[in-house]
């Protein structure tokens, strides 16, 4: 329960939460500068690249109002890895028992991906009521979800994958959805034009949209 707290208090920070790709400090220190300063300060690191961890290491030392995730924890190893790097919770598409276990262990939040209602229940068993729903739209998008806030009323959901701007807004109206998560405020044209203004620009916008 107190890593479930500690997880809520996190991503009511912001409506949404920039998923990232990066491939060391280089890009990843300006971006997150970029969407600090445009008011989204919880980033997601997916750590589907070598320099994953090192770039969570030096947003932690340059841009120090940025509470970082690692997104795409699929094994034990990683929980700890991405605990040392400077991660305040931990992302994962999915969701097992030991992957569970080891970020109690580690005493680290850890926000686990379900798309079925068997699976919610079985992270809920473990403690975990914030959940990631993903891949959102093709598991069902907004109508699926908006299913689930009646049988599964203690559970709230942070949906991934397929969500832009004009989704988001529908996602956050629903009651059982905290914060959306997705790319489209990071375009990868403007990351490698280095246009920092413009990614500031959309974090803004993102910044104002409004839960229900």
């Amino acid at each position: 329960m107190e890593r479930d707290q500690e997880l809520l208090a996190i991503l009511k920070t912001a409506p949404v939460i920039p998923v990232l790709t990066v491939h060391g400090p280089d890009d990843a220190v300006p971006l997150a500068r970029a969407l600090v300063e445009g008011g989204l300060s919880v980033l997601e690191i997916t750590l589907r690249t070598e320099g994953a961890l090192k770039a969570i290491e030096a947003i932690k030392h340059a841009v120090p109002d940025a509470i970082l995730g690692a997104g795409t924890v699929l094994s034990s190893s990683q929980v700890e890895e991405a605990r040392s790097a400077g991660s305040r919770f931990l992302v994962s598409p999915g969701s097992t028992v030991k992957l569970a276990e080891a970020a109690a262990h580690a005493g680290i939040a850890l926000l686990p991906g379900v798309a079925t209602a068997s699976e919610a229940m079985a992270m809920a068993e473990l403690g975990h009521h914030i959940l990631k729903f993903f891949p959102a739209e093709p598991a069902g998008g907004v109508s699926y979800l908006k299913s689930l806030s009646a049988p599964l009323p203690h559970l709230m959901f942070c949906p991934t994958g397929g969500i832009d701007e004009a989704k988001a807004k529908t996602y956050l109206a629903l009651p059982n959805v905290i914060c959306v998560g997705g790319s489209w405020v990071t375009p990868a044209d403007a990351i490698k034009a280095g246009d920092w203004a413009k990614i500031t620009q959309l974090a803004k916008a993102c910044s104002h949209l409004r839960r229900q």
